[in-house]
């Protein structure tokens, strides 16, 4: 808010025009106090919050799924099936899959490398869907892109 001090005394346009002067400053010394305060406290529950409860929770054994654990299907560049390392014909892979009791689940994960035709990764996930068995398609992350 500013005012002029010759406005007061009665100058009228005189006093603007001839050396008036208007306080235009702001005062920041409620705000620099208020800053302060804040970063005191900040400091203080900075602290606090590092050490926080110590709890120790329990330790439990994680298990981790191996490669002989999983049911895989690989399918060369040529479409040769091959079950857990063993080829296998398209109208035994059902059977295979069911009979492995290593696996725990009825999923099976479906590798082919990138020159193989579409034709025969269609037809095992079309067998493996008929058979009521989960098909995931194992793909490689191209990383390429996040080193530029």
């Amino acid at each position: 808010m500013g005012f002029s001090i010759d406005s007061l005394a009665g100058g009228g346009r005189r006093g603007r025009r001839y050396g008036g002067t208007t306080m235009s400053e702001m005062n920041v010394v409620p705000l620099v106090d208020v800053v302060l305060v804040l970063l005191i406290i900040f400091m203080l529950t900075a602290q606090a919050m590092q050490f926080g409860l110590e709890i120790e929770v329990p330790k439990v054994k994680t298990e981790r799924a191996s490669a002989q654990d999983l049911n895989v299907v690989n399918i060369t560049k040529t479409g040769e099936l091959y079950f857990n390392d063993k080829p296998v014909n398209i109208n035994e892979l059902v059977g295979a899959v069911k009979a492995n009791k290593k696996a725990k689940e009825a999923i099976v994960f479906v590798r082919a490398d990138k020159a193989t035709p579409y034709d025969p990764i269609a037809k095992v996930v079309a067998e493996l869907t008929d058979g009521k068995i989960g098909v995931r398609l194992v793909t490689q992350t191209d990383d390429s892109k996040s080193r530029r």
